[in-house]
């Protein structure tokens, strides 16, 4: 027997080996997909900004067409970054805050800039400084809370630092303060809060104390410190101040000082090295990290840039603890800020409801035409569009002499002006209905019975009501 009929035999036999084993394994194995617990869990906790602790966000629909418009605010180019950013600056001391932000504006070269409130000339610390696009949050940044280290100058002795730690303990909660002689307003008698003070250091010596206080505002520390002296009978007044912590950013949180600012332009103007900006800037989104979240549809998002209302159905996913006028931000699939808005919905609601307006505008923050159009593009806004072009409608859409019947009896303009309304009383109505109008966010309900006169309502332009057991026709 030749070696070419041996290698045959053997591999004809390892054939049938294997053949046999998957025959076995056919026969004995089950495969059906055995329902486990364990789900594929996607690890956020460490994503930037916006993003973070995004699969903990209820889902109220995973269905969306991505479009390839936008960016994460990180990754944006280095024009766009700087437009839409800000700078947790350190404010010197000796130039007004005013001077500071002017100063800024010249180094970078940008349009505008703003600040997160006021720091006399003489007080350093904390001051946001925000840039172009980033400048629409300035107004929220400066209702947040600061928190401010400062020294007080006492006129005499006290017998222990007890005295004073009692005293700023009292001077909590709302008090009434009038601005300092040197404050550029109007000096009038105000309440503000104070949230929390303690004592740091007292040298009995030279009649000095540290404190540390966070408080509402529009406080001034100066009166603050007039009033400690006064509740001590002895008399004091401010001798040094530092901002701590303005809004959700404190001194800890990458404070960069006027000379970083130059460097690091210098560095992107001669080298064009931007890594320095980057480190100096931060996306504005960073300010509104403390905010309950929205995560809309890539397809919405210009709609709400153009000033639509923040609808259900464009609504990906949405945060726990919603409650109804709470300031909320809306974002993107990408972390992009969209706009601050007002909830009308809690989260218990959103997640009941298939339809409905969710929250109300308050900023748009995002700049138009930044994602693509995607409104206009249904069977009625088609036929509008075709009307147009053939002339039965105006260039603004609105009916002509030309206008089809049945295009003024069919389509409705929930745009339009409402036309004032007249009544007049019908002797023989015939009941059609009971309906209920009421709009969301505690609006008081319409109870209103529908009627019709000789079995006609012409949409738009006839109802008639029943009030108080008369009928009314309105038109």
């Amino acid at each position: 027997m030749s070696d070419e009929e041996g290698s045959k035999k053997k591999s004809k036999k390892r054939k049938s080996q294997t053949l046999g084993e998957i025959a076995n394994i056919q026969h004995e194995g089950s495969f059906l997909i055995q329902p486990e617990s364990k789900v594929a869990q996607l690890d956020t906790s460490q994503w930037p900004l916006l993003l973070k602790n995004f699969d903990k966000l209820n889902v109220r629909t995973t269905h969306y067409t991505p479009i390839p418009s936008g960016s994460n605010p990180l990754k944006r180019d280095i024009a766009e970054y700087v437009k839409t950013g800000f700078i947790n600056l350190d404010k010197p001391a000796n130039p007004s805050s005013h001077e500071v932000v002017a100063w800024i504006r010249r180094i970078l070269r940008v349009e505008k800039t703003g600040h997160s409130g006021t720091l006399d000339p003489k007080v350093t610390g904390c001051l946001i400084v925000c840039i172009d696009r980033a400048t629409r949050l300035v107004k929220s940044q400066q209702s947040a809370g600061k928190e401010y280290v400062g020294i007080v100058r006492l006129h005499n002795a006290i017998e222990n630092e007890q005295q004073l730690s009692r005293a700023l303990e009292t001077l909590t909660g709302a008090l009434f303060q009038r601005p300092p002689l040197i404050a550029a307003v109007k000096r009038q008698l105000r309440v503000r809060t104070v949230y929390e003070s303690k004592l740091v250091e007292y040298d009995p010596e030279r009649r000095l104390g540290i404190f540390w206080v966070s408080c509402e505002a529009g406080t001034y520390i100066r009166t603050l410190c007039v009033h400690i002296g006064l509740l001590l009978g002895v008399g004091g007044q401010m001798q040094e101040l530092r901002r701590v912590r303005s809004g959700v950013l404190g001194e800890k949180d990458n404070l960069v000082t006027m000379h970083d600012v130059l460097d690091a332009q210098w560095q992107y103007d001669n080298n064009k090295d931007e890594n320095y900006l980057r480190r100096v800037i931060f996306p504005l989104e960073k300010l509104l990290v403390s905010h309950k979240r929205l995560v809309m549809k890539d397809s919405a998002v210009n709609a709400i840039c153009y000033g639509a209302k923040i609808m259900l159905p464009g609504l990906l996913r949405y945060e726990d603890g919603i409650e109804i006028n709470q300031d909320i931000v809306v974002i993107t699939t990408k972390g992009e800020a969209i706009c601050l808005a007002t909830a009308l919905m809690t989260t218990a609601v959103i997640s009941t409801c298939d339809h409905g307006v969710v929250a109300k505008i308050k900023r748009v923050i995002m700049e138009r035409d930044t994602y693509p159009r995607k409104w206009g593009l249904g069977p009625k806004a088609s036929q509008k569009k075709m009307l147009i072009q053939k002339g039965l409608l105006d260039k603004h859409g609105k009916p002509n002499e030309n206008t089809p019947a049945s295009w003024n009896q069919g389509y409705v303009d929930y745009g339009a002006a409402q036309k004032n309304v007249t009544a007049t009383e019908i002797e023989t109505p015939a009941k059609v209905g009971l309906c209920f109008y009421s709009q969301h966010a505690g609006s008081y309900p319409l109870l209103a019975y529908l009627w019709y006169y000789r079995g006609v309502i012409l949409q738009n332009k006839l109802a008639i009501v029943l009030i108080r057991d008369q009928a009314f026709c309105f038109s």
